[in-house]
């Protein structure tokens, strides 16, 4: 059999001799050789375009077989994808203001509502500063909750001040869902500890009043938003009654009493009486110790000057005793 230079060459390469027999061997050889090695789950050695021991997956060791690197490994040195961030009901997990995950169940409790739907209750907590994006955030909660906390206050006040201007109204209103207040109250529930915000916001100790004020006129839609208006007005009630209350005594003469008489009326069917308990001082210049009742039950009594003031400031303790029991106003005057 005529050989080529070509032939000898090749066998040359797989160790064989240059001339001879053993033609089958030599030809099981030289397929053996002509095959690259692969690895049954990563690419041929022939695939690879480096020089680098660990390059096309494969880790190559002059001792050993090709190995092939571990998926998981692969996996965990990838870089996150875009567009990955956590849905809404996956950022429970996620540090409020940096000191643990969102405690919703102690926030609910602090609410004092239990929402069906717990994602409308994170998405109220999310500050813009902590959210995956815009839309995530409580934005547009904040901006249905100032709606609704307005509505319900001028509701209230058009109920219990029936005789008052629109001027008078409008001055109380705009002093009772201010900013500051709004603020005062989230900081008073303690709203801070549930608060998502970003890095910049969670290594400051102090949290704007905005944040905090926006903070609770979202809980208040959200409240409307899983439960209706009940839940809200109910919420509302008890946290701006008592700002109500204050803001108009220095606007009105008859607030507290008038308030009572509607919250009687409402919740016990009653208009509530006044009682002299005592008097003290010469008759051009007594001061009168009045208590509230409100059917059989009376209220702590307090001094005035005259009847007018006693009666007043004794109406003023009966409402702070009933807001203390859980008697609001919000709904006063209306029939249920």
């Amino acid at each position: 059999m005529t050989r080529t230079k070509q032939d000898e060459g090749e066998d040359r390469a797989v160790g064989a001799p240059s001339a001879g027999g053993g033609g089958k061997k030599r030809a099981t050889r030289l397929a053996a050789a002509k095959k690259p090695p692969t690895d049954a789950g990563g690419p041929s050695l022939a695939d690879s375009k480096s020089d680098s021991p660990t390059d096309a997956g494969v880790l190559l060791d002059p001792q050993c077989e090709p190995t092939a690197t571990p998926a998981s490994a692969a996996v965990a040195e990838a870089p996150p994808l875009r567009g990955s961030e956590p849905r809404a009901s996956e950022t429970v997990a996620l540090a409020a203001r940096g000191n643990g995950p969102v405690d919703l169940v102690a926030c609910q409790e602090r609410i004092g509502h239990t929402f069906r739907d717990e994602s409308i209750l994170l998405a109220a907590l999310t500050h813009a500063s902590g959210a995956a994006h815009r839309l995530a955030s409580n934005e547009r909660l904040e901006f249905l909750g100032d709606a609704i906390l307005g509505f319900i206050v001028c509701d209230t006040l058009y109920r219990i001040f029936p005789e008052s201007l629109e001027g008078d109204l409008t001055r109380i209103k705009s002093v009772v869902v201010s900013r500051e207040t709004c603020g005062r109250i989230s900081e008073h529930l303690g709203l801070t500890e549930f608060l998502i915000v970003g890095k910049g916001l969670a290594v400051n100790s102090a949290i704007p009043v905005s944040v905090l004020s926006d903070l609770f006129e979202s809980i208040v839609a959200a409240i409307y938003l899983d439960g209706g208006i009940e839940p809200a007005r109910r919420f509302v009630s008890r946290w701006m009654d008592p700002e109500i209350a204050q803001v108009s005594s220095g606007a009105q003469g008859a607030n507290h009493k008038s308030l009572l008489q509607q919250l009687s009326q409402r919740d016990f069917g009653v208009t509530p009486t006044y009682e002299v308990m005592e008097e003290s001082g010469p008759d051009h210049s007594k001061s009168f110790h009045v208590s509230a009742f409100i059917g059989e039950r009376r209220y702590t009594p307090a001094w005035g000057r005259n009847k007018k003031e006693a009666e007043q400031r004794a109406a003023s303790n009966a409402l702070v005793e009933l807001r203390a029991a859980g008697v609001g106003i919000a709904d006063a005057g209306r029939r249920g």
